[in-house]
């Protein structure tokens, strides 16, 4: 009797802990169930009185109750017990299995014991039919319902919900018109489908069809105008109600509220019979989406009660507007937080700068979601601090956080912009082994990895896989063959986007003049940038006179790059001055680089990467005086020089040095080999840049100044480190000076290796002695 105690036991207990017992339920625990010998001596009885089939009913119908009072509770091995004890089972007693089984999600178990059923009656039928239309199994439930010997309009709604929910509008359309007898149930279902799927005409008619639709109906149809923000048609829906209820109201508020018409919105806020805390919130996101925050605050200490969706309303509005100070204020004074309220700190935060604030919220949250994980991820990679944002995505996989699309994507970005290659393909493969697919979304972030990382044909692979393409995609291309001195293929790619069907932005054209630029195709620059407002609708913006002012400045064309900049629609920005001094710089025109710089001063005081433009100026000039001008310009202003670095990735480690770095564990090593490449170099006709020097110093000195820059250090390292076969990327933060871009050509020969160099402004492929820049930067 072991397996009749356990269910006893078991039933006892759950009764105990139950505040309302059903009269019958608490007779039946009082009655012990028959005992086994009970039990045979029953069912060996041929005959029995009316008062015994009375008493063996009720006694089948206990039974039938404690199995559903089992199956409710979730303990499946006490209702089998109960099931399996029973002297005489019924179709009911199978149907109650079966029903439980399919809510407790053992519907393989509910397939088993109606396989066994040896009479089935219609509600055996329906409950199977619901439990394939539960799990999806739309195949197997069509087949159930043809082979039904009898069906009621249960049956015929179950399977139009099945379709209906599926998508599959068309054989939901099917069912309903083979139905022998619809009812509510029936024509709110398909209505539903309609809606749900956009097929809003389709909705209207069936709609006409039907004189006495129920609230549910009209609201149904009503939101599917809304969500379309087909405001028009749902307000005349509105105005056709019979009655209206909240949600009525509320729907209609609120798509006036999230479409920005919000004088619209306050008008039927103000004439509606009752507002509950919906209506109130609806205002107030209403009132932030149009950025009157004012407005908004106001509505928000007026509702007579606010839940967490009204606080956090009103705090993600403050934050989209970075008004941190007032979001925490209202933050640290809501009664009860849930994860939304502080997630929407943590990337207020994040987003505004302060990403140490950020990161103390989310040390103190009292759990995190994986949209917790991602925004911190986020903000980290945001704010420069790509490490950081690496190493949290890690302990986020420790933690046994499910990584998401955002934390893939902020990853993703975190490894493009240290040019963590290894690391990035690592995620890569973490990524296809959760099975995510290269969609648009982690795509285009894969792409801006690859690209930025010196990979420019893995990322052309990427690109081949995503199914749906967007712009976004295209203009990641384009942008990375121009990055990457590959100008043609730029182009090329252009042309492939156009003859795809997709329509070019102001991004896109940026990508392209910029790959005339990076090649000197200045014709065909100055071709696209002059056409495309007419071909393709596009105003040129301050990036786009940049752009060209580039293209004409390193073409050598200064007096053409000057004038399209006074011919500017608009007051020229300190970018644009900015590519003049750089071109007056290379091709040695002091007095326009001055006055260039003059500008870029007035607009950016702070801007050290001018001064020391303009210094490498006066310096290749000779004119020293000049150049310690512009040094005491600088400290009596208080700007400092950026430092320059470069970095590479090798033994699964970064490895970064500065100019005569001292710190490298491996120092001797690299000094002797760069040593010994001087002279092999030298050998071979290298002449040190001697006029980027900013120092008045004899010409040895200033040699043995250049020979220790950091990008010479770390491609040095790279040699040294790499096995051969295998390209070296090296990055830089500042733009690669021309010794160094001289140095690296005859090294590249020298060593036979690959070697990809990223700075500030593009890529260098450098092999066999020549860069695929063509000295052209």
């Amino acid at each position: 009797m072991r397996g009749t105690y356990c269910c006893r036991r078991h039933f006892h207990s759950s009764s105990k802990s139950s505040q309302k017992i059903e009269p019958q339920l608490a007779k039946l625990t009082a009655i012990p169930y028959p005992s086994k010998k009970t039990l045979t001596q029953r069912h060996k009885q041929s005959e029995k009185s009316p008062q015994e089939c009375s008493r063996d009913h009720r006694d089948v119908v206990r039974w039938n109750i404690a199995i559903s009072t089992h199956m409710r509770n979730g303990d499946l091995w006490a209702a089998l017990n109960a099931f399996n004890s029973m002297p005489r089972r019924t179709p009911v007693s199978y149907n109650a299995m079966i029903s439980g089984y399919i809510a407790n999600g053992g519907f393989d178990l509910a397939c088993d014991m109606f396989d066994k059923m040896p009479k089935r009656d219609l509600f055996s039928w329906n409950t199977m039919l619901s439990g394939y239309v539960r799990n999806k199994d739309l195949t197997s439930a069509r087949a159930l319902f043809e082979r039904m010997p009898e069906r009621d309009v249960v049956s015929w709604n179950a399977m139009l919900s099945g379709y209906a929910q599926n998508g599959f509008v068309d054989q939901a359309t099917e069912i309903f018109h083979k139905m022998p007898v619809t009812n509510e149930i029936s024509w709110n279902g398909l209505l539903s489908a309609y809606v749900q799927n956009g097929r809003m005409k389709d909705a209207s008619r069936l709609f006409d069809l039907k004189m006495d639709w129920e609230i549910v109906s009209w609201n149904c149809l009503m939101g599917g105008f809304v969500k379309r923000k087909r405001l028009i048609e749902a307000r005349r829906l509105f105005d056709g109600m019979p009655a209206r209820d909240e949600v009525s109201w509320n729907t209609m508020i609120t798509g006036y509220a999230q479409n920005g018409e919000i004088e619209e919105a306050r008008n039927l806020f103000e004439k509606s019979p009752s507002q509950d805390v919906f209506t109130w919130t609806a205002m107030v996101s209403g009132f932030v989406q149009r950025g009157m925050l004012d407005e908004a605050r106001s509505f928000f200490d007026q509702m007579p009660e606010k839940n967490s969706v009204s606080w956090n309303a009103m705090i993600a509005g403050y934050v989209k507007f970075q008004r941190m100070d007032a979001a925490g204020e209202l933050f640290e004074a809501m009664p009860s937080r849930n994860i939304s309220s502080w997630n929407t700190m943590i990337t207020g935060y994040a987003q505004s700068g302060d990403i140490s604030y950020a990161g103390c919220l989310f040390d103190s949250m009292p759990y995190r979601d994986s949209i917790s994980w991602s925004a911190m991820i986020a903000g980290y990679a945001q704010n420069g601090y790509s490490e950081e944002a690496l190493r949290l995505f890690i302990e986020m996989k420790r933690d046994g956080e499910r990584s998401n699309r955002s934390s893939f994507t902020c990853s993703f970005t975190a490894c493009a912009n240290i040019a963590a290659l290894e690391l990035g393909k690592q995620l890569h493969g973490h990524l296809f082994k959760v099975g995510y697919q290269t969609g648009c979304f982690v795509g285009n972030a894969l792409l801006a990895m690859y690209c930025k990382c010196g990979s420019i044909n893995e990322a052309h692979n990427i690109y081949q896989e995503i199914a749906d393409k967007d712009v976004v995609s295209c203009n990641t291309m384009i942008y990375g063959y121009a990055r990457h001195g590959f100008g043609k293929e730029a182009l090329t790619f252009f042309e492939s986007m156009k003859i795809a069907g997709i329509k070019p932005d102001a991004a896109t054209m940026v990508g392209v003049l910029s790959a005339c630029g990076h090649t000197g195709l200045v014709d065909k620059g100055t071709e696209f940038f002059f056409s495309m407002n007419r071909v393709y609708g596009i105003t040129a913006t301050s990036v786009h006179y940049t752009c060209m002012v580039d293209l004409l400045g390193r073409a050598g064309r200064l007096e053409e790059a000057e004038n399209l900049i006074r011919s500017m629609p608009f007051e020229p920005d300190a970018a644009t001055w900015g590519a003049l001094l750089s071109a007056s710089r290379m091709h040695g025109n002091a007095e326009l680089g001055e006055k260039a710089a003059e500008m870029v001063c007035e607009m950016e005081p702070d801007n050290s990467g001018m001064y020391i433009i303009l210094s490498n100026l006066y310096a290749a000039a000779g004119r020293w005086p000049d150049v310690n001008k512009v040094r005491l310009k600088m400290r009596d202003k208080g700007v400092k020089k950026v430092p320059g670095y470069s970095w590479l990735e090798a033994q699964n480690k970064i490895h970064t040095f500065t100019v005569g770095d001292c710190f490298h564990p491996e120092k001797e090593k690299i000094y002797a080999f760069l040593e010994d490449m001087d002279l092999k170099m030298k050998n071979n006709g290298y002449i040190s840049s001697t006029k980027v020097v900013l120092h008045d110093v004899e010409e040895e000195e200033k040699e043995h100044m250049l020979k220790y820059h950091s990008e010479k250090l770390a491609v040095a390292y790279g040699i040294l480190s790499i096995p051969a076969g295998r390209p070296i990327r090296v990055i830089k933060n500042l733009r690669i000076c021309i010794d160094c871009h001289n140095a690296i050509k005859y090294m590249s020969k020298i060593a036979g290796r690959l070697i990809i160099l990223r700075d500030n402004n593009r890529f260098h492929h450098f092999k066999g002695g020549s860069c695929s820049c063509g000295d052209y930067w």
